[in-house]
């Protein structure tokens, strides 16, 4: 990050926990509000009042629901990684996903990059599912998690995180998502050639109808929104 994006208080940025890797929890920004000036792949920058412009990481599950810059009165949720070469800002749009993601950061071997690879990958919601329910097979889709990886996260992670699955944005009320033959449903869909993820985000859609009476319904209805 540049020097003129290091941090400085003033009316438009929030101060709150941080991750030091080198001395724990320190009191940097939470939040940013300003004019969503840029927005690239992997990142935005936000200028505050003040003319200080922040760059920050976004993962891809975050960056589509943002608006098109420039963007007045833009606020957002941001995490700061302190390391000994380097502070860098990465940004959310609810409490949730930075929560997820600074429990992520939490378990071995899982850095900043493969943290956004897994948000990039699959929203906070469905990631956090994926992690309580020991889906290895879910993680392993994601760039830079082998089946080893995938299998210490959910060791470390999956109960730590399962109040973020049971308390995810827009679950209460909706159909569980841990219907008879969901993984089973994946699989076929694989089998007839969907990606992974692809086949994962059908068989989910179709669990919104309702509880299916059985593995071959579920796969049907998922081939129904293809």
């Amino acid at each position: 990050m540049p020097p003129t994006a290091l941090p400085r208080r003033s009316a438009t940025a929030s101060w709150g926990r941080s991750v030091d890797e080198r001395h724990g929890d320190v009191l940097l920004i939470s939040r940013l509000k300003g004019t969503l000036v840029s927005r690239e792949l992997d990142h935005i920058e936000v200028e505050t009042a003040g003319g200080v412009v922040y760059e920050i990481q976004i993962p891809l599950s975050i960056l589509e629901r943002l608006p098109r810059p420039p963007a007045p009165d833009f606020e957002i949720r941001t995490l700061q990684v302190v390391r000994e070469d380097s502070v860098t800002l990465y940004g959310f749009m609810e409490p949730f996903e930075r929560e997820l993601f600074s429990r992520l950061l939490g378990a071995s071997g899982v850095g900043p990059k493969v943290a956004l690879a897994m948000l990039s990958t699959y929203s906070a919601r469905r990631l956090a599912q994926a992690l309580a329910e020991k889906d290895v097979n879910a993680l392993k889709q994601v760039s830079g998690v082998g089946k080893k990886t995938a299998e210490r996260i959910v060791l470390e992670l999956a109960d730590r995180v399962e109040d973020l699955a049971l308390g995810a944005p827009g679950l209460a009320g909706a159909e569980s998502e841990d219907g008879p033959g969901a993984q089973e449903a994946v699989a076929a869909l694989v089998a007839l050639g969907y990606s992974f993820v692809d086949a994962d985000a059908a068989v989910r859609g179709a669990l919104t109808q309702g509880e299916p009476e059985s593995t071959d319904e579920l796969v049907r209805r998922a081939l129904a929104k293809r």
